[in-house]
């Protein structure tokens, strides 16, 4: 009898692998299969939301979480909570047939729980510029809009490509992205941002630590004298902060006028926007040199 129901069990994999259209990759290297396009997306991040609409498949989100605010269509988009703590109990009520999560801001018990109930599951993780292109286009393929999609993966490829010849080769010049404050905290080389900051032609003075967003003394960053210093934050406008480095005058960055910010959302969410804050910080580093 046991073996009869393995048997079955082995036929039925079988049959719905057979059936399936669509099967990839995510950027953890887990397989994703879908029988047909999906129809009912769950967003678990902004920077996912802004994908899926670049992808074409934004009238297809059905929910997305808080700060999801861009394009402006994602604001009026129903709500599950915010990314690091989701209302499970509303997204199976929606019957979602594809979520895509975020691999390192979602709460990943609740991401292992919905696993287990049978959606299927996207996990995106860009850690890498075209990883992003690589992101929409795979979304157009789960979406059934791959033609919206591949055009702008393309366009994202060709800027991206562009800024790259332009600067990647230039001068270095040592930069300190300060993420926070309080505590002082900024990005290693692990992080996207360090990867921009490389394709400006530009030197992340923290680099070499190993945590993804390390804090860092104030002893540290003086120590690591930085040329320029760029902030991101969590509003809108400049924060204050930026300007508390003019206290110490000694830094490369304070004596020459080099304290910038740029807006977090085109600069610290992983999505197609990124390149507009690569574009300023490219110009900021090339005032500097």
């Amino acid at each position: 009898m046991l073996n009869r129901i393995v048997l079955l069990s082995v036929l039925a994999l079988y049959v719905f692998t057979a059936r399936a259209t669509i099967t990839l990759s995510d950027d953890k290297g887990n397989k994703v299969q879908l029988i047909h396009p999906a129809q009912r997306i769950v967003s678990l991040a902004p920077h996912i939301t802004e994908s899926l609409f670049a992808a074409g498949a934004g009238q297809k989100i059905i929910a997305t979480v808080s700060y999801s605010d861009y394009p402006e269509a994602a604001k009026k988009i129903t709500r599950v909570g915010g990314y690091p703590s989701l209302d499970l109990e509303k997204i199976i009520s929606l019957k979602p047939d594809l979520i895509i999560a975020w691999a390192s801001g979602n709460n990943r018990d609740q991401i292992a729980r919905l696993k287990t109930l049978g959606f299927p599951i996207y996990m995106s993780e860009p850690r890498q510029p075209l990883e992003i292109a690589r992101n929409i286009r795979n979304f157009g393929l789960l979406a059934g809009t791959s033609e919206v999609a591949d055009k702008t993966a393309d366009a994202f490829v060709a800027r991206y490509k562009k800024l790259e010849q332009q600067y990647a080769r230039k001068k270095k010049v040592r930069v300190f992205y300060q993420v926070w404050h309080k505590p002082i905290m900024t990005v290693s080389g692990k992080h996207l941002i360090s990867k921009i900051i490389h394709l400006c032609g530009g030197s992340n003075v923290f680099a070499e630590l190993s945590t993804l967003t390390p804090q860092v003394s104030l002893e540290s960053v003086l120590l690591a004298r930085p040329q320029v210093i760029v902030s991101g934050g969590m509003g809108k406008s400049r924060p204050d902060w930026l300007d508390a480095w003019k206290k110490w005058p000694q830094l490369p960055a304070v004596k020459n006028g080099h304290l910038y910010y740029i807006d977090p959302s085109i600069m610290q969410r992983v999505g197609p926007r990124i390149l507009q804050g690569a574009e300023q910080l490219c110009q900021f580093l090339e005032y500097a040199r």
